[in-house]
């Protein structure tokens, strides 16, 4: 019961928080693009908490501890703090692109960018349900051991995959050519992360050196 509130406190306010980065920016609520986001990103996001606290909430738990504050290695405080003023940038910069008018995106262009969020936050889910370690911070657990089917078969970090195609979504769903520049700056961030990452599993996991020589690449398929 504490955690089902604590998890729908979260909820409430992620959602008032959300809303507050789409509309106060864009100083109007006859936002269409900015309803269907909110829509969409809720929608998903409490899927994948639903499914948690049903199916895994060890994981849930673990979930919930994120942020800065949360990490215990430096360079990951560092790294997760410039990630969470790219996640707020992208809605500013999309709902403020909407206000001024800087650039225009087709109807169905946006359409495409709420269903790239949606795919993003799935994959996230297809993670979840392989690997029930997949916390928000960087750390080994007791127990832990290195995960190489499902998704992990495809690349090394497939969660952070998710995470990229659910932010490259972002803007076009709200209808920004503009919020693709905070978007962009994700990229080298995920890079970064996934380099120190895998700088502690290399030393902490067992069998994760093997499973790296196994499965070359780290983000995307094909490319790195």
């Amino acid at each position: 019961m504490d955690l089902f509130l604590r998890t729908l406190k979260a909820v409430v306010i992620g959602l008032i928080v959300l809303a507050a980065l789409v509309f106060l920016p864009a100083g109007t609520l006859a936002y269409w693009q900015g309803w269907a986001f909110i829509v969409v990103f809720s929608l998903s996001t409490n899927a994948i908490g639903v499914y948690l606290a049903l199916t895994d909430p060890a994981l849930l738990e673990r979930r919930m501890k994120a942020g800065p504050a949360a990490e215990t290695r430096p360079a990951q405080k560092i790294i997760i703090t410039l990630a969470f003023i790219i996640l707020v940038l992208l809605p500013v910069v999309s709902a403020f692109d909407h206000r001024f008018g800087w650039s225009q995106v087709p109807a169905w262009l946006s359409v495409t960018g709420n269903a790239l969020v949606a795919l993003g936050l799935m994959i996230d889910l297809r993670v979840f349900r392989e690997n029930s370690y997949g916390a928000s911070t960087i750390e080994t657990m007791e127990g832990q051991t290195v995960i190489s089917t499902g998704p992990y078969a495809l690349v090394r970090h497939p969660m952070y995959l998710g995470v990229l195609v659910m932010v490259l979504g972002t803007p076009l769903a709200l209808g920004s050519w503009w919020g693709l520049l905070p978007a962009a700056c994700t990229l080298p961030i995920l890079m970064l992360r996934i380099r120190d990452e895998e700088t502690m599993l290399r030393g902490e996991l067992e069998g994760y050196e093997a499973y790296a020589r196994k499965v070359r690449y780290r983000l995307v398929p094909g490319i790195w």
